[in-house]
């Protein structure tokens, strides 16, 4: 994720905090230095780490923080309030007009930014919520920027509103919200033209369309690899437009990630979503408390949870959950788990939703080795007859040789397989109900595998 780095920094400060009984005020600013570089070498804007850090030093060096029973975790405690307080403390949603009226979005932001990959991310997203979504092919000017939005539309299984390169994107506009009329679309989106700098022609043109039309969400997409650059673009276009939210792409990347803690403080617009990978699904709502959570080290079993069952096919987990309680899990149980982790993102996209794993530790897991290994799982398994997948302890030296020349792989390996599921199916007889709900009966988290 894109706060690894600042993850890792502020868990030695943190680490350095805990180990000591008592706190001296010295302790607090010593701790909050270290806090405000690891801030800007994250990008984070210079002033909002400033008003950050003076924040944070008010609150934690009271009397009550300091002579309290745990000062390192209060002062903790206080860098999350913070850090959830700086990045909009609630969470907001796109504002939809009321009733069966139809609600007009107009995404706005630079080329390259995936402007137009998040427009249909979001038709999806709505789609999926019982709205009729229409997408507007608004940019004339980029080549296949039209192709490309009736490609992504017709996988989210979303109309596309076309007029080719040949008229006016404010033509385009009106004549769609005449199309949506017609048609019953509640909800248009215009995907407009972006730049790959900010210039007055393309101002203009999105002022001309809100003056032609009637838009209600004005939503600006930006890059969270374009770092500071993305704080700026934000601020000039919400003081020529004037914005009612920001979406943040690519902070799944190798970036520092501090446009997403800089842009609510400095625009005062909210960051919407978050884009976190390169699939149609991959874009979370943004809840601040939860961002906060992740940057600290703390995990997000939250979203974690909603992803599971956004991803996951309910049917096949309570079919699993049986099998599991009577100890029936096989191999092809074992294919499917790895097939739902895929959908979920990959054991990378999971582990680093969960409590106390760092950026080290996470490399370690998800490096290019796993996912080979991964693969060469699901090649002894597929390389099995159907029986010996159903059951196996029918696997004896004779069928395992059988089964590594099928795959291409040596014996040891087929062993070592069978060797990690047998672990898997104990771990499993252990923790009953572990596949299936969501959240226990007491609202423990249940892992979806």
């Amino acid at each position: 994720m894109a706060f690894d780095s600042l993850t890792e920094k502020l868990q030695n400060v943190f680490k350095n905090l805990r180990s000591k009984g008592r706190l001296t005020e010295e302790d607090v600013k010593t701790a909050l230095r270290e806090v405000k570089m690891a801030l800007l070498e994250a990008d984070v804007n210079f002033k909002v780490v400033k008003n950050f850090i003076k924040d944070v030093q008010e609150r934690a060096v009271g009397q009550d923080v300091m002579n309290g029973l745990n000062p390192g975790q209060m002062v903790i405690k206080i860098v999350n309030e913070e850090l959830v307080r700086l990045m909009g403390s609630e969470t907001t949603e796109i504002k939809l007009q009321p009733g069966k009226a139809t609600t007009v979005i107009m995404m706005a932001g630079l080329q390259g930014a995936g402007k137009t990959t998040t427009a249909a991310k979001l038709a999806g997203k709505f789609r999926l919520k019982g709205k009729k979504p229409l997408l507007v092919a608004c940019d004339v000017y980029r080549p296949a920027a039209i192709k490309q939005l009736q490609i992504n539309g017709e996988k989210q299984g979303v109309d596309v509103f076309s007029m080719g390169e040949n008229h006016r994107p404010v033509d385009i506009a009106k004549a769609a919200l005449e199309h949506a009329a017609k048609n019953g679309h509640n909800l248009v989106i215009l995907d407009t033209a972006g730049r790959l700098h900010i210039d007055e022609g393309m101002m203009e043109e999105l002022q001309e369309i809100q003056q032609a039309v009637e838009v209600h969400q004005t939503i600006l997409v930006v890059d969270a690899m374009t770092g500071q650059d993305a704080v700026n673009v934000a601020r000039t276009f919400h003081e020529k437009i004037g914005l009612d939210g920001v979406i943040v792409t690519k902070l799944d990347g190798d970036t520092r990630g501090g446009a997403a803690l800089s842009i609510k403080a400095v625009t005062g617009q909210p960051i919407l979503y978050v884009g976190m990978g390169e699939k149609l699904s991959d874009l979370e709502q943004f809840h601040p408390d939860r961002m906060a959570s992740r940057i600290l080290g703390m995990g997000d079993v939250l979203t974690l949870i909603e992803k599971a069952g956004a991803e996951l096919d309910e049917e096949k987990a309570r079919e699993m959950t049986k099998k599991i309680s009577k100890a029936q899990f096989d191999f092809d149980d074992y294919l499917e788990s790895m097939k739902q982790m895929k959908k979920m993102g990959g054991l990378s996209s999971i582990l680093g939703m969960m409590p106390g794993l760092n950026a080290k530790q996470l490399d370690q897991i998800d490096s290019e080795e796993n996912e080979k290994k991964m693969k060469q799982i699901e090649a002894i398994i597929l390389s099995m007859t159907a029986k010996e997948r159903r059951n196996p302890d029918l696997l004896n030296p004779s069928r395992k040789r059988r089964i590594a020349a099928g795959a291409g792989v040596d014996i040891s390996e087929v062993n070592r397989m069978v060797k990690q599921f047998e672990q898997a199916r104990k771990m499993m007889k252990q923790i009953p109900g572990m596949v299936g709900g969501k959240i226990g009966k007491k609202g423990k988290f249940k892992f979806p595998f």
